[in-house]
């Protein structure tokens, strides 16, 4: 991690470092111990997120053994415990080891927005049409912080679109919690998809075929990749109901993915939900 990533604070400093500090910036504590196993899960991920709100908000973080004093005024019972100070009072805060996600939701609601675009220069570069520009922006970012997550999927963006799909989705993979990145890597399959049987009439094939649960995956799949999302969900709802099984539940895997898309709380997405539930069961 860079060296701003987070301070030490003890006994002696938490005042300074933490509470009168906090009446400028917002300030987290991460309370830890050496021997705590969940804890050093979390630090990774917590000076991760740190780094990318950097300027936002400061982490600190508190070894509870070499300073008993600052964990019994504020009561630390379990670690890691993290405690998020605002004008000197605790605002936020939680105990366990939370995974990235919910970590990252706690930062976006004690700096009150989400983090900052470290990438801000790349994407406008990206936005101006200067694909070069923006994809070494990213790629400089990427070296820094490999796992910075607008910098992997603008440059998978960018590799998708140049047919470089490997690379694209191997940069996709370093983000799996990423929706945008979830989503990217469906457009790429879809699209790949679509080149592939560009030259075949796969809508006349499920029509000549409706109990064929290939050849209605297939028509469900292409509408999928013409973005034409709730006759594909018809589509494949239907490949679903004739054979559950069809090549390892292909077409319920890819109503997965167009709820993805969609988002869950798509109200197209909760009603092909409640369909392919009463298809499978």
């Amino acid at each position: 991690m860079l060296p701003h990533t987070y301070v030490e604070v003890t006994d002696g400093n938490f005042a300074i470092e933490v509470q009168e500090k906090s009446k400028t910036v917002p300030v987290v504590v991460d309370f830890w111990a050496p021997w705590c196993g969940p804890c050093r899960v979390l630090g990774p991920i917590i000076e991760k997120v740190a780094e990318e709100n950097h300027g936002k908000v400061v982490l600190a973080k508190l070894n509870t053994d070499e300073n008993p004093k600052v964990a019994a005024l504020f009561r630390i019972q379990g670690i890691p415990a993290v405690k998020a100070f605002k004008d000197g009072k605790v605002i936020a805060e939680f105990t366990g080891a939370y995974p990235e996600p919910q970590v990252r939701a706690f930062f976006e609601k004690v700096v009150g927005a989400p983090a900052i675009r470290v990438t801000q220069d790349a994407d406008d570069h990206l936005r101006a049409g200067n694909v070069d520009a923006a994809e070494a922006g990213y790629r400089a970012i990427l070296a820094k912080q490999p796992s910075q997550p607008d910098a992997l999927v603008g440059l998978a963006a960018i590799l998708a679109g140049k047919g470089e799909t490997a690379a694209a989705e191997d940069l996709l993979d370093r983000a799996p919690t990423d929706r945008r990145a979830k989503i990217l890597k469906h457009r790429i399959f879809l699209n790949g998809f679509a080149e592939k049987h560009a030259g075949e009439d796969l809508e006349s094939a499920a029509a000549a075929n409706p109990r064929n649960p290939r050849d209605r995956y297939r028509w469900g799949v292409m509408l999928a990749a013409r973005e034409q999302y709730e006759d594909a969900l018809d589509e494949l709802v239907e490949s679903v109901r004739i054979d559950r099984t069809f090549a390892d539940g292909a077409a319920r895997k890819a109503m997965l993915a167009i709820f993805d898309i969609l988002g869950l709380d798509s109200e197209v997405t909760k009603d092909y939900q409640r369909r392919l539930s009463g298809a499978l069961f």
